[in-house]
């Protein structure tokens, strides 16, 4: 086979355009720091690498669920401790009206801090994250307690006892509310049999009884107490679980971060190597192709 002039011309002209297309790839892939700048350059890498974004992105919304449980279950908490610390105040306050030598008057006197305890106590039941009631089971726009329909809101029996979870890893959910519906009833039932019995309707005998017998079906305060600290347990393990989950999350935040970086970015290292040793075949492609191609007429002429 005859290697015409043109022959040389041509393959020398596609020889020189694939190391401009290597140069000009190395040059990229250096200056974006990724070594695929568009699917085409590499296929299976592009397709890894949407796989860990998609991981990262789960992981992302999974963070803003744990962060949401923190702060349902650090409101609740909080809520809990409150009531918890009333119910002391409101020992106390049964423990100085059981005594015979208060009047009626001193007992209506203690009456009135125990009112104001039984509204800081509907408060704590209607305590709220956002816009959302967290003691009100699923019917989380309604609180529980409301002066239009009277101490218990009926609108959310219904929903009271159902749960709200959120999703905090893949196929794993979290409760993240505590149903206060029945808990709270029963605080108000007993405060309101505290204020009964102030209001001259027992005697010291009775008043005492309130602490730790149930009279007529009325709880008595050490069983709410301890069913308040029951209640606290359980959000506390909660609690616990949500930051074994959050940092379960960080870890795997990092190693999908870290196979990503391995997968798609630039070895600098290795990518100027690679453009030295393509600049030299290059200029040594020039060099010899300046040599064999064939001198014009203008050549000639000079």
């Amino acid at each position: 086979m005859r290697v015409t002039q043109s022959m040389l011309s041509s393959n020398m002209l596609r020889n020189l355009n694939n190391s401009y297309g290597k140069m000009s790839k190395l040059q990229e892939q250096m200056n974006s720091g990724k070594l695929v700048n568009r699917p085409s350059d590499d296929p299976v890498i592009a397709v890894k690498g949407m796989g860990y974004r998609v991981e990262l992105d789960k992981n992302e919304q999974y963070q803003r669920n744990i962060r949401e449980a923190h702060t349902w279950l650090d409101s609740t908490d909080e809520a809990l401790e409150q009531v918890g610390s009333s119910l002391i105040r409101v020992k106390e306050l049964i423990v100085q009206a059981a005594n015979d030598t208060n009047t009626t008057e001193d007992r209506q006197k203690i009456n009135a801090e125990i009112t104001q305890i039984k509204e800081q106590l509907r408060d704590m039941a209607n305590t709220k994250v956002g816009d959302n009631y967290i003691f009100s089971g699923t019917h989380t726009n309604s609180p529980l307690y409301t002066d239009q329909v009277g101490p218990q809101n009926p609108n959310i029996t219904t929903g009271a006892a159902k749960t709200i979870e959120v999703n905090v890893f893949d196929g794993i959910s979290m409760k993240i509310n505590t149903q206060g519906n029945e808990y709270f009833n029963r605080v108000d039932e007993f405060m309101g049999h505290v204020e009964t019995l102030l209001n001259g309707g027992g005697n010291a005998s009775d008043i005492s009884n309130a602490l730790g017998l149930n009279t007529n079906g009325i709880p008595a305060l050490d069983s709410i107490y301890n069913e308040t600290l029951t209640l606290r347990a359980d959000v506390g393990a909660r609690q616990n679980r949500v930051e074994l989950m959050e940092n379960r999350l960080t870890i795997q935040e990092v190693n999908v971060t870290k196979q990503m970086s391995e997968n798609e970015d630039t070895d600098y290292a290795k990518a100027i190597t690679d453009m030295a040793t393509t600049e030299s075949i290059h200029q040594a492609a020039l060099s010899v192709g300046a040599k064999i191609i064939q001198q014009t007429l203008v050549d000639f002429i000079r």
